[in-house]
């Protein structure tokens, strides 16, 4: 799974411990994400996409 976290952040000027507090997570789970490392549940995805005001498949790309 890809994500447009870090570019949509940008867009913002959010910090990853902004970011992480609006979606009520710690900075490491943003930095984790954002490094594909970990994949959030439906949940934080939802939570995450909300924030930026998009649809979740705008923030994340399955890959085949």
């Amino acid at each position: 799974m890809t994500n447009q976290i870090r570019m949509l952040r940008a867009e913002q000027d959010w910090t990853q411990a902004q970011l992480a507090e609006k979606v009520g997570v710690s900075r490491q789970a943003i930095i984790a994400i954002e490094n594909g490392k970990y994949e959030p549940g439906l949940s934080l995805a939802m939570r995450i996409a909300r924030v930026f005001r998009k649809r979740v498949e705008e923030v994340f790309t399955l890959e085949d």
